[in-house]
């Protein structure tokens, strides 16, 4: 009896290492907080980019093995600023597998200038600065902007192992945030952006890469501590966003909600001590005989 309960008990830790999800890892994090310059953040930047994997697969269409994907905002040559776009906004979804959605009213993507007339504050034409020139993005009507991923050139769900942004005017230390989240909802990470050194114009990095196949299905932005329009008060601190950076997108991994998996361990119990009493009673029933 007490082999077979071993034996069991064997099989049931097989079975639920095969569908427990593996221990979330620590994430890697790439983070600076820099002058108006872009000097001052690009060796994070590019050092995250390695970490993410070469090459910048550009607009090719997907599956790929390797490499990563980049949107800078700035391929519409000689548009300064676009017509703002509602919510979901799927400009980046069938070219490079990211699908942007907002609480507010949609998405604008424009110069310091072009951002000043949209929102009617004259102050966004000397507060924010680029890293990639020459256009920013930023939501309207909020400052929560949520990243979903899609293998490039299709309508399949994707998720990425590393994801990074560029921030400009990070004023205060815990108003611009980068969240993670994988297919279940469950959080698997959540790091503060790091203010960026000048008062005026500043640069900020955050990215992280994770080291044991995690999974990131949906990457939560917030920045600064309001939506951007035209009165800034105190205590305000609008920011926007330039050049984001994350893995190629891979297919979606069935994992388990955490209710099956309650299931699956109960099932197997049940059958370690069905066995159990089974082999008790035969045992009974022979000293009955004796």
């Amino acid at each position: 009896m007490r082999t077979s309960v071993r034996k069991w008990c064997f099989l049931a830790a097989v079975c639920l290492s095969s569908v427990l999800p593996t221990a979330q890892a620590t994430f890697i994090p790439f983070e600076v907080g820099g002058d108006a310059t872009r000097a001052s953040i690009q060796g994070t930047v590019d050092a995250f980019r390695n970490a993410v994997g070469n090459p910048n697969n550009g607009n090719a269409l997907g599956p790929l093995g390797s490499g990563r994907r980049e949107i800078n905002w700035d391929g519409v040559g000689g548009v300064l600023t676009t017509a703002p776009a509602g919510t979901p906004f799927p400009g980046f979804q069938a070219n490079r597998g990211a699908l942007f959605t907002t609480a507010g009213t949609g998405f604008v993507q424009a110069t310091q200038s072009g951002l000043a007339t949209t929102f009617s504050n004259t102050t966004y034409n000397t507060i924010f600065s680029t890293f990639s020139d020459f256009r920013l993005f930023t939501p309207v009507g909020s400052n929560i902007t949520d990243v979903t991923f899609f293998i490039p050139g299709t309508t399949t769900p994707a998720t990425v192992s590393g994801f990074g942004a560029v921030f400009t005017d990070i004023d205060l230390a815990t108003s611009t945030s980068l969240m993670f989240f994988d297919a279940n909802n469950n959080l698997l990470f959540n790091d503060f952006v790091s203010a960026g050194i000048v008062p005026d114009g500043s640069l900020s990095f955050l990215g992280a890469v994770g080291n044991a196949g995690e999974q990131i299905f949906r990457v939560r932005i917030t920045t600064g501590n309001s939506a951007l329009g035209p009165n800034d008060g105190s205590g305000v601190d609008v920011v926007v966003l330039d050049d984001l950076i994350y893995s190629e997108p891979r297919a979606l991994l069935a994992v388990p909600e955490p209710s099956a998996l309650a299931l699956v361990l109960t099932a197997l119990l049940g059958s370690i001590g069905l066995r159990r009493r089974v082999a008790v009673e035969k045992t009974y029933r022979r000293a009955l005989r004796a």
